[in-house]
Order: structure tokens, then C-alpha cells, then sequence
């Protein structure tokens, strides 16, 4: 935050740096600290959010055509840095961004059954050392991260290390000291979800492998024809004569992948695909991204924002909040959160916001208070391959949000959410229908600026007050329904669902007698008076604050 002017630094925290501010956006708030467990998070598919240098859009000889939604469309790194300089993310409350993988792809397109598809997604790496032209450069990333930070929204890079890419003519198959192309995953037991390749022609990687491995000779020619392989191979010696570590293909993995945390400051990882690696693997690198922030950090004492730890958040497929700490594969069950992982994604809050309010907080405040205490889970209505989100037609844009942002746990908006992108394309297949463009076309648009404005305030609040998402959770009452939220010092009470008008709001204990109150969401203002406040605003819900 350094390099933003006063004015900046004492509205961003809130609400970002937007001169035409609501009376909501004008009140002040006191700066609580970041927590990871209430975080706002915005996801997106790097290539479908914003294209920020039409000079990437086409490189690599990338011109087969594809299926619909199936090749690239021109988003890049450099398009995310755009936004986040726009004051997008500041408007919208978001403080932590995690983007799909940028690291180099497989040069070719596929075919499996879908149609002809290319790795626009990001998740079928072709070179763990090297950013991929269609997403930007070395320098793109760098200025993303510095930005972001300027910002205070941190960064979750998105990272695989189960597998390679598929195989091409351009793209080759590793040797079998790097991968197995057989047996496919039956999902029997643990052995038949983790020794085992996902699906057709994805390669997987042996991370159990414990001997040491010899560099894969496709990636050795690689690095040969680009005129890198001295470097890199310097690299690696120095990371594994400070380690000790062996050369086995994870640990060349971790190398490469802390190299970015080391390098850029990068905050932590989104980490694919958990439940198809050993849980020892992921253990080993949460220890080494762990020594490599703390490096960057030491490195780079004027851009470090706070006193957090390396953060790592799993997609375990199929995790729900009430597995609470262990997954059952059958045979055995494994607690991932003693393996490295300070989060996992919730896959189970699409089916429990289909509840009423107070189920669902009562019930997440519940276990994240107890089993999970210290941890956390990551909430989601839609996201870029569940084919059944919560809201799939986009009618229920606004309860989407509102159950969202202040249920106990981090939030994360895919993008779109809060600008109602569809999620059913005509002539898709698979999940390319979750997988459009943003449509930042309706961006002003009556009816999605409404709904944005709505995402905002909830988002600017959540943002706020670390307590929505790590407090303690209380109903103050029942009809009308108000909740309570405490987290340290920060105290916020919630009314949903109420009348429009003129009313009055049962504060409980949370705010003495004579204190003034703000309602975020409209910005009227209120005293206390009898464990009470009447707030006169036109809208069916209150955010108070001190």
C-alpha cells in the first residue's frame, strides 16, 4: 500500500480507491488485520477474464479449430493487472486473487471426446520452469504481483503437480522414471484414486517415487533448444545441496513451483487435484513454499503486507464441511490439513445454501469453531468444472450473494457471479458452458449494475470485519432475523430479510447504549438506545458496525 496517496490509504481497505463513494463507502471504519479464514476471494480462468495485450492471443502456431469454449480467447496476465489497477477488486471487496495456471502448457490441441480443445485452462503443464505466451511473461506476472500487493490483495497461484499434460505430436510423453500412463483411476480404495492416471491420456506424475530420477528428455531437449538448460540445471544443483532432498520427480516439482514464492512473493496456492497425490508430497511442499516466503519476505522487507504464513488451500474433490478434518477413501482416511493444507474447498456449501439463513451459519460456526478450529473451508456457488452450481440459471443472483459473503468460512466468487454471467452456452459440451468470456458488456447494464452494487457492499463489508468470516456466530433474533459476529475486537451485527422502511434492529450486547452505528449497506447512521437501533432505508437488509 506504499505507493498509493493518503486518500488511498485510508479508504482502500474498505472500498477502494473510488473518488464518486455512496454514503455507505464514506463511513468510517476502524482497519482490522488480514485473516486468511475470512478472506474474499475471486477466482478466474486466466484466459477468459479480460484480455489486457491482443499481441499474445495467437502464439505458438495454437490455430487448429476448436470446439465451442475450447480455445483460447485472449485473457491474460496482463488483463488481471488492468482490472486490479481499475479498482475493480477494491470496489468489490475482494482481497485475495486466485487465477487459473499460468505456467507454459502443452503446445498442441486434443481431442478426447469433447472436441478439439486446447489448455486454455491452465491445467495440463508442459514446463513447470516457464510462463506460457498466451498468458504473458515473466515480467506480466511480476507486475500482477506488485500490483495486487499494492492493492493488499494477495495471490493464490494455482498449482498441479499430479500430472502432465496429454500427449501430442508436439508434446511427447515423459519417460517412465517420471510418469505412469496406466492403470485409470476405479476410485475403489486409496490405492485406485492416488497410483493411477486421472483420465485418458493425462499422464500421471510418480510422486511416490522415493529414487532419484534422471531430468525427463523431452524437458531436457526443451531447455537445450531454448538455450537454458546450463542455467537451469545450476538451479536445481544449488536447490538440492541446500535441501538435502532427493532428485525425485515431486522434489523437482516442489523446486520448480517454490521458485515463485522464492522469486515473486507469491501468498500461497490453490493446489489441484489433492486427493490424486500421497498426502506426504503435499506436506513436503507447504514445508518448502513455507522457507521460500520467509526468504522473499526477508528479501523484500518493503512489500511485505503482513505476518501470515505461506498459505496452501486444497481441491480435494468431494470435501464437504461436515468431513470435518478426514476423508474417507474406504480403506483409509486422511486428515489433509496435518498434511500442509490450511483450507480446503467446500464442494458441499452448493447443496447447504439451498437452506435458510441460520441453518447454514449456525451449522458451519458450529464446526469451524470446533473440529476445524485454526483451519478453514472455501465456499462456492459456481466454479469453472462443477456441472451442478447453486444457481445455474442465474435467478437467484442476489440470495447467491448474500448467503455467500456471510457465511462462516472464505468466500469465493467465481467470475461472473457478480454480474450474472451465464452458465449455459448453446453448443457446448462438458464444462465449456461454465467457461465463457466475462461480459463486461453488461457491466453498466441497469439490471447487472444493480446486482454488482449489491455484491459490492456485501463484499466491501466481509472485507471489513474479519469476523464474518472468522467470528463466532450468534442469532440475536429470530423474527426479525439478526445475527451477531465477533472476532477479537471486531464486533458486526446483521439483519437479513427484513422490512423496507423504517426498523428497528435489536443490537444485543454488541454495542453499548450511546454508541453511533453505521448501516453499511445503506450508510445511514443510528444510536444505540435500549440494546436497540432504528434504521430508516429502503432496503430489506442491514450490515451495522461501530
Amino acid at each position: 500500500m506504499k505507493y498509493l496517496s493518503l486518500v488511498c490509504i485510508v479508504s482502500l481497505f474498505v472500498f477502494g480507491c473510488k473518488s464518486n463513494t455512496s454514503e455507505a463507502e464514506t463511513a468510517a471504519v476502524k482497519e482490522q488485520p488480514f485473516v486468511w479464514e475470512a478472506a474474499n476471494v475471486y477466482f478466474m480462468l486466466t484466459d477468459r477474464f479480460n484480455n489486457g495485450n491482443t499481441a499474445n492471443d495467437v502464439v505458438l502456431d495454437r490455430t487448429n479449430e476448436p470446439a465451442k469454449l475450447r480455445g483460447f480467447m485472449g485473457g491474460d496476465m496482463a488483463g488481471i493487472t488492468q482490472k486490479i489497477k481499475e479498482g475493480y477488486f477494491d470496489k468489490l471487496g475482494v482481497n485475495a486473487i486466485w487465477f487459473s495456471p499460468v505456467l507454459e502448457q502443452i503446445h498442441d490441441s486434443t481431442d478426447e471426446g469433447t472436441g478439439n480443445t486446447y489448455a486454455f485452462h491452465g491445467y495440463w503443464t508442459k514446463d513447470w520452469t516457464n510462463f506460457d505466451p498466451n498468458f504473458g511473461t515473466a515480467a506480466d506476472f511480476k507486475e500482477l504481483m506488485d500490483t495486487a500487493h499494492e492493492h493488499g490483495i494477495r495471490i493464490l497461484m494455482d498449482v498441479v503437480m499430479n500430472h502432465t499434460g496429454p500427449v501430442t505430436e508436439k508434446d511427447p510423453v515423459w519417460d517412465n522414471n517420471w510418469v505412469r500412463t496406466e492403470p485409470g483411476c476405479s476410485y475403489q480404495n486409496y490405492d485406485t484414486a492416488v497410483s493411477c492416471t486421472l483420465v485418458k491420456n493425462l499422464p500421471d506424475v510418480l510422486t511416490n517415487r522415493e529414487e532419484a530420477s534422471e531430468l525427463p528428455s523431452p524437458l531436457v531437449a526443451k531447455w537445450k533448444a531454448e538455450g537454458r538448460y546450463e542455467q537451469e540445471i545450476k538451479e536445481l544443483d544449488e536447490f538440492f545441496q541446500r535441501t538435502g532432498l532427493v532428485r525425485s520427480p515431486k522434489n523437482y516439482i516442489i523446486k520448480w513451483l517454490t521458485d515463485y514464492v522464492r522469486e515473486y512473493g507469491v501468498d500461497g496456492y490453490r493446489v489441484d487435484t489433492v486427493k490424486h497425490v500421497e498426502e506426504g508430497a503435499w506436506d513436503a511442499l507447504n514445508k518448502e513454499a513455507k522457507v521460500a516466503f520467509a526468504a522473499w519476505k526477508k528479501a523484500n522487507p518493503e512489500a511485505v503486507l503482513d505476518t501470515n504464513d505461506f498459505f496452501m488451500l486444497g481441491e480435494l474433490y468431494g470435501y464437504g464441511i461436515s468431513q470435518k478434518r478426514l476423508y474417507d477413501f474406504g480403506d483409509k482416511k486422511v486428515d489433509y490439513y496435518a498434511n500442509g493444507f490450511d483450507n480446503l474447498i467446500n464442494f458441499q456449501f452448493k447443496s447447504d445454501a439451498k437452506k435458510d439463513y441460520e441453518d447454514i451459519f449456525f451449522k458451519y460456526d458450529s464446526i469451524l469453531q470446533n473440529d476445524l478450529k485454526g483451519k478453514s473451508i472455501m465456499n462456492y456457488i459456481s466454479s469453472h468444472d462443477d456441472g451442478e452450481p447453486f444457481d445455474q440459471d442465474r435467478t437467484k443472483t442476489y440470495e447467491s450473494a448474500t448467503k455467500l459473503l456471510l457465511t462462516p468460512g472464505i468466500s469465493q466468487i467465481y467470475y461472473g457471479d457478480e454480474t450474472q454471467r451465464s452458465l449455459r452456452i448453446e453448443g457446448t459440451n462438458g464444462d465449456a458452458t461454465l467457461r465463457s468470456f466475462m461480459n463486461w458488456s453488461a457491466i453498466n447494464d441497469p439490471e447487472t449494475k444493480a446486482l454488482l452494487t449489491h455484491w459490492q457492499k456485501l463484499g466491501t463489508f466481509r472485507k471489513a470485519h474479519p469476523a464474518v468470516g472468522a467470528g463466532t456466530h450468534k442469532m440475536i433474533s429470530k423474527n426479525p432475523y439478526v445475527f451477531a459476529r465477533n472476532y477479537d475486537d471486531d464486533a458486526v451485527v446483521v439483519g437479513l430479510d427484513l422490512a423496507k422502511g423504517s426498523k428497528e434492529i435489536p443490537v444485543s450486547n454488541q454495542f453499548a447504549d450511546g454508541t453511533t452505528i453505521t448501516d453499511h449497506y445503506s450508510g445511514k447512521t443510528a444510536k444505540v438506545e435500549n440494546g436497540k437501533v432504528i434504521i430508516d432505508s429502503e432496503f430489506s437488509i442491514v450490515l451495522l458496525q461501530e
